[in-house]
């Protein structure tokens, strides 16, 4: 699993409070919404605040391109890979 895939993973599941969810319980390409893992539209806010905070990435709330980042684990790390801020270091 790819390190930054799996760094997704447990965000959801921290920010989501996914207390029975592993890392590995979820499918990477599988859809996040509705089928998959089952979110629902609240759970996209505190993800896209969650993925804000961490990686300082920017989104949209109702376009069709923050839907296709948001597809998947595999989506997601693609979009934060390519528009994550560089961490200031301490």
């Amino acid at each position: 699993m790819p390190p930054l895939e799996l760094e997704i993973k447990e965000l959801i599941i921290s920010a989501l409070v996914l207390e029975d969810t592993r890392p590995e319980d979820i499918d990477a390409a599988a859809p996040l919404f509705v089928e998959g893992l089952g979110l629902d539209s609240i759970d996209a806010l505190e993800l896209g605040l969650a993925l804000q905070k961490r990686y300082g990435v920017h989104m949209s709330a109702d376009s069709a391109e923050t839907r296709k980042h948001f597809s998947s684990v595999t989506a997601l790390a693609a979009f934060v890979a390519a528009n994550r801020k560089p961490a200031i270091p301490t």
